[in-house]
């Protein structure tokens, strides 16, 4: 006898769909790290109560992209140079290990993904454009995760991975040059691999990942510091 799913594809609550579009918000920088989110502007601009406001901020503070606060209100999140680095820690367990579990599950579905962003990184120089660079820069990492095939990682990854991506775009200056040398290390990443020279992607994933952190670090101090 075959037993037959009697699941339901339920419509995506209010709450989901507000959260949905405050994470794009705060990925893409439309929220700056640490702002108030007012709950009752953002109801009047998504026309609803600020029920479902309430629940998706609730959402969105276990991704860690909303810190939520007693009587005080909601804010973007703001991290400090410690969870910067702690950041990066993780990464560096997660990233090289997924590459490796993607490469064996689809190798050419992800060697096209990676080419198409390290395109895009290189369209983005040409045009100047840092935002379009951090987004394919999203998309290079993002890529690895999503292809590898283990929902443990997958899950876990997904806790930072929003938090990643916001830093990426958040903290893109409009004086940033976007670099060669970047774009080159993406592609170092990228042969090193399509080779499965896992002891080469490892030392490259880790300086990539690090150097990124230390990066952003010294652009919160410059933020929480400035110069007067």
């Amino acid at each position: 006898m075959t037993t037959r799913s009697m699941r339901l594809e339920m419509p995506k609550s209010l709450a989901h769909q507000v959260a949905a579009r405050l994470r794009e918000a705060i990925i893409n920088g439309e929220f700056k790290l640490g702002e108030l989110i007012a709950e009752e502007s953002l109801a009047a601009t998504f026309g609803v109560s600020r029920t479902p406001v309430r629940e998706a901020l609730n959402l969105l503070q276990i991704e860690g992209l909303v810190n939520v606060r007693p009587q005080r209100g909601s804010y973007v999140f703001e991290p400090d140079e410690e969870d910067l680095l702690s950041l990066g820690d993780f990464r560096c367990l997660i990233e090289p290990r997924a590459a490796q579990l993607a490469w064996q599950l689809d190798k050419e579905g992800l060697f096209e993904t990676l080419t198409t962003a390290v395109t895009e990184m290189e369209i983005a120089r040409a045009e100047n454009d840092p935002i379009r660079s951090s987004k394919a820069d999203t998309l290079f990492h993002e890529a690895i995760i999503q292809r590898c095939g283990n929902h443990y990682i997958q899950n876990a990854y997904a806790l930072a991975g929003a938090r990643i991506a916001s830093l990426r775009v958040q903290l893109v200056t409009p004086t940033d040059i976007i670099s060669q040398e970047g774009i080159e290390h993406h592609r170092s990443l990228f042969n090193s691999l399509k080779d499965a020279d896992w002891g080469r992607f490892d030392e490259l994933m880790r300086e990539h990942i690090v150097s990124a952190s230390e990066r952003n670090a010294a652009k919160i101090r410059a933020l929480k510091n400035p110069v007067s």
